[in-house]
């Protein structure tokens, strides 16, 4: 895949690109990553690329002409080009999934207080990261090129996508490390017991708990199954159920002791 961000701030990327998963993926060939300057195919004598909103208004507004032509400069048959703009539907892990797929991203980043509103139609389509306002584009533009990148084949190993949270409406239960007491918080002893039947069940029913206490919008989006409800109705019980009373009892030797 190639992802091409066309910016007038590339100084703001190139940590981005120089650091972590990014730049592992980069260095195998999984992805590149370009920076353009829009500045570049200004033809204002004085290299601007804004300029006060016709009619009147607060702000400087980016004009049509270098944006345009900057796109229409790395734009090939296969690319999808996307602006950020606060008209578009929000970013999601359904989307990052969808743009994984795709040959060459070519990303937009506004600035100011928007852009002459006839670039609009040499985009394939909008995008928003959420209902805030940003000074430019460049900030949406590192979250969606990491949010694709890590789903690249070889960016990262597989088993490390399978459990996140929004693979599926539903947060990712709780991960711990050692040590196992830290100022009187422990880890569940469960996760000591090597029955890793029940620890998938316990994760599960914790992932249930997070996403229903937290994120009731993608609570709601849930099919749950017959297993699902029995760990739901243990949770309302908030007693521990037979089968992690089995696991802790038959892993009594590896849970460690207070």
């Amino acid at each position: 895949m190639k992802i091409t961000i066309l910016t007038l701030f590339p100084e703001m990327l190139s940590g981005f690109m120089t650091n972590s998963i990014v730049k592992r993926a980069i260095a195998k060939g999984v992805v590149t990553v370009e920076c353009v300057q829009i500045r570049d195919f200004t033809k204002d004598r004085y290299r601007r690329t804004d300029t006060p909103p016709i009619g009147g208004g607060a702000g400087l507004i980016e004009k049509c002409q270098p944006l345009v032509e900057a796109i229409q400069a790395v734009r090939t048959p296969s690319s999808k080009v996307i602006l950020f703009s606060p008209r578009g539907p929000a970013y999601s892990e359904a989307k990052a999934k969808e743009l994984a797929k795709s040959e060459h991203l070519i990303l937009v980043c506004g600035h100011y207080e928007g852009v002459d509103e006839r670039v609009n139609a040499y985009v394939d389509e909008l995008l928003s990261i959420g209902d805030y306002i940003l000074t430019g584009g460049e900030i949406p533009a590192m979250a969606v090129s990491d949010s694709v990148i890590r789903l690249l084949e070889g960016a990262i190993a597989k088993e490390s996508l399978t459990d996140e949270s929004f693979n599926q409406p539903l947060l990712e239960y709780p991960q711990y490390t050692e040590p196992y007491d830290y100022e009187g918080a422990k880890v569940p002893a469960i996760l000591y017991s090597g029955n890793h039947e029940a620890i998938e069940k316990w994760r599960r029913k914790q992932s249930l708990a997070l996403t229903k206490k937290y994120r009731p919008d993608l609570f709601a989006e849930l099919k749950l199954d017959k297993k699902d409800l029995r760990l739901l109705k243990e949770l309302e019980d908030g007693s521990a159920p037979d089968w992690e009373k089995k696991a802790l009892e038959k892993g009594h030797k590896f849970i460690k002791k207070d």
